[in-house]
């Protein structure tokens, strides 16, 4: 499970860190996608084959299983973490979640994600208004 939120930069090649902490739940290779709020997801191999196959098992009939698929699918590709820890991210992710220099990479369960840091600011403190609600609805 992935928990916790660091701050790494993006270099002017594309890539990005991964911590420690989250390289020893991973290997070699992961997938990073398209996220929602302007994010992008980072799932381990294990983890991306579990939601392929729910998304597969959707029916092809219903225009918004095929237009969800469609759209989160194409934004997908396999990464390489490579020796000194670090992933090249492609130019259509970090233009679909607008990373610049500064990345807050963050822990959600079962995925990582990724963000632009003042992006993330804005979404953190815009949230934080209402988490107290979202609690009290999820009724942990």
């Amino acid at each position: 499970m992935f928990i916790g939120e660091f701050h790494y930069n993006l270099d002017d090649k594309g890539r990005l860190f991964i911590p420690t902490a989250y390289r020893e739940l991973l290997d070699k290779k992961v997938v990073v996608a398209r996220g929602l709020e302007k994010c992008l997801y980072l799932y381990s191999l294990e983890e991306w084959n579990v939601l392929l196959n729910k998304i597969n098992e959707l029916s092809f009939t219903k225009r918004s299983n095929r237009e969800f698929s469609r759209m989160f699918l194409s934004g997908a590709f396999v990464n390489e973490i490579d020796s000194k820890g670090r992933i090249n991210i492609d130019n259509i992710l970090i233009s679909h979640a607008q990373l610049k220099k500064e990345c807050i990479i963050l822990g959600a369960g079962n995925r990582i994600e990724i963000w632009d840091k003042e992006y993330w600011n804005n979404y953190y403190e815009e949230h934080m208004q209402i988490i107290e609600d979202i609690s009290e609805e999820l009724d942990l």
